[in-house]
């Protein structure tokens, strides 16, 4: 039986890469009968934020990634957050120093600095020169009165320390090749290493699994678990998740492409812009001149103002991108970890009964967007109409579609027109001309310039003749209007395209839509007519015959 944890810092949205740890953890518990703990580790006064904490543990249960024991739910081992368990952190640190196996040292970041680019100067790693003699009671209050900076230090021992690691097998480093690490911040918090370690044995952490790149973290916690008598659990540290570009999936990525947008931008009211993102000029101006990294909504918050797209990283990245839960969660599970079935598009539960700790990678997995997006295709045919309706009146709140007010009935339309899309962005972008008003209809100029005004405006005059056919429809649904469109088009001879095309943009503005039989079936005659109608007024005088 596994017991398993998940432990982020609440200092920003849950990323791609936690979800995907977040999703193991449960996987290994719940095939082996064990509990799933979720710890908040916010032991970084300067960058924690308790929204984040809610929004990860809100993207969790939106992935139906629901913990045992943590947050909200209790349990034994409670509180789950660090902040709150400094009590027990002291005893243990207290533990260590009176043992001799820890000491309290004095030097400031400069201090500190300096003793890198010496060492670097000889062309060696830093490490920390252990003190013969370590300071005492009296030494610790002086150095306080005098405003130095006071830590605590742990120290490593100099034998070789093994980690037998579930992917990658048995992992040698040389403690005396390791500094002596922090376990006490002068804040009087402890560090990311210590508290993980404490809390682990206290909450029966069994097994830990967590990306590569903590890997280096390990051989400092095993040393800390035998100087305090903890078991030492088991380690499965998972490869890493890469880009299409090849780097390391980083919420940063979002910001990058945002700033090399803004950069091609002419004429640009950066005033504007920095007033959109919630930041000012000058914190634009650092942005796009340096490493600046604006805080998401900022970053989001601009990216909507410049009516762009950025790569989805955060888990609530995706959920505005329409994808769903059930996709992603099948998507991540798949990534440096081969199922052992015959299939892969899998529920959640079927990933629960199939887990099998054997069949992780060692090589490094691609974030594939193209088989994200098929997955996403792939699941949204498995909802029920009434999940599918939920998952999207859900979707269109979050992003202040104005189809969030339409009544269910037309949404429910809306979904069976929608057969075959990718997500559930996708529906309400080729939808919303059903919930916008005649006059804010946005024309695509290009899709115009294609469809009407080509071959001195041959679609305006299709639009006219168009217009008198549909009023003399004795009735509108999605048949007679298809009978209506196919008719034209075998009597004009030409493709149902050049019929149906110069129509969907009158009524949507671009050549993009949902089925038009269906869309002049939900808009209605009155609507569809007043859209032709205005489409011709407003192009008409772009070519040198007259429509009328």
């Amino acid at each position: 039986m596994a017991v398993t944890r998940f432990a982020p810092s609440p200092t920003g949205y849950l990323h791609i890469g936690g979800a995907r740890t977040a999703l193991f953890d449960l996987l290994w518990a719940k095939k082996t009968g064990g509990k799933f703990v979720l710890r908040i580790e916010d032991t970084d006064q300067s960058r924690n934020s308790p929204t984040a904490a809610k929004q990860v543990m809100d993207d969790l249960k939106w992935l139906g990634i629901q913990w045992d024991q943590g947050p909200q739910v209790g349990g034994p081992a409670e509180p789950y957050f660090q902040s709150q368990r400094l009590d027990i952190y002291n005893k243990y640190i207290k533990q260590l120093l009176d043992s001799g196996k820890a000491y309290y040292c004095f030097e400031s970041a400069d201090e500190l600095e300096q003793m890198r680019k010496q060492a670097a100067a000889k062309k060696q790693n830093f490490i920390y020169q252990r003190p013969k003699t370590f300071p005492n009671a009296s030494d610790v209050e002086k150095a306080k009165v005098q405003g130095r900076d006071v830590v605590v230090r742990f120290c490593m021992p100099e034998e070789e320390i093994v980690v037998d690691d579930v992917i990658r097998g048995q992992v040698k480093f040389k403690g005396s090749e390791i500094s002596d690490l922090i376990i006490l911040k002068n804040d009087g918090f402890p560090t990311y290493h210590f508290a993980c370690v404490v809390d682990d044995e206290l909450m029966g952490i069994t097994h830990v699994i967590r990306g590569q790149e903590h890997l280096m973290n390990t051989p400092g916690h095993i040393a800390l678990q035998k100087a305090l008598g903890f078991k030492t659990p088991v380690y499965a540290h998972m490869s890493l998740t890469v880009s299409e570009g090849g780097g390391k999936m980083s919420k940063r990525d979002r910001a990058k492409v945002l700033k090399e947008a803004i950069k091609k931008s002419q004429g640009l009211d950066m005033e504007a812009l920095a007033s959109a993102g919630g930041i000012n000029i000058t914190e634009l101006e650092e942005f796009i001149s340096g490493d600046a990294m604006p805080d998401t909504p900022a970053v989001d918050a601009m990216a909507e103002y410049l009516h762009m797209d950025l790569p989805e990283i955060n888990i609530v990245d995706f959920f505005k991108s329409g994808y769903l839960p059930q996709a992603l969660v099948n998507f991540i599970a798949l990534l440096g970890y081969s199922a052992p079935v015959d299939k892969e598009v899998l529920t959640l539960q079927e990933l629960i009964d199939t887990f099998d700790s054997s069949r992780f990678n060692k090589t490094n997995s691609l974030f594939d967007r193209k088989k994200l997006l098929s997955f996403n295709m792939e699941h949204i045919k498995l909802l029920s109409a009434d999940e599918l309706l939920s998952r999207y009146k859900d979707f269109l709140k979050v992003v202040n579609s104005p189809a969030a007010k339409a009544d269910d009935a037309l949404l429910k339309r809306v979904l069976k027109a929608s057969e075959g899309a990718r997500t559930l962005a996708e529906i309400d972008h080729k939808s919303r001309f059903l919930f916008t008003e005649d006059d804010k209809i946005e024309y695509n100029q290009k899709d115009v310039d294609k469809v009407l005004l080509n071959n001195n405006g041959q679609g305006l005059t299709m639009l006219a003749e168009l217009k008198e056919h549909l009023r003399n429809l004795p009735t509108l649904n999605d048949k007679t209007i298809e009978d209506m469109l196919r008719g034209l088009a075998e009597q004009k001879q030409v493709g149902l395209g050049k019929v149906a095309q110069p129509l969907r943009l009158a009524i949507c503005g671009t050549t993009i839509s949902l089925p038009i039989f269906e869309s002049i079936d939900m808009l209605g005659l009155e609507a569809t007519v007043r859209r032709i109608e205005r489409t011709i007024k407003k192009f008409a005088d772009k070519i040198v015959k007259e429509i009328k």
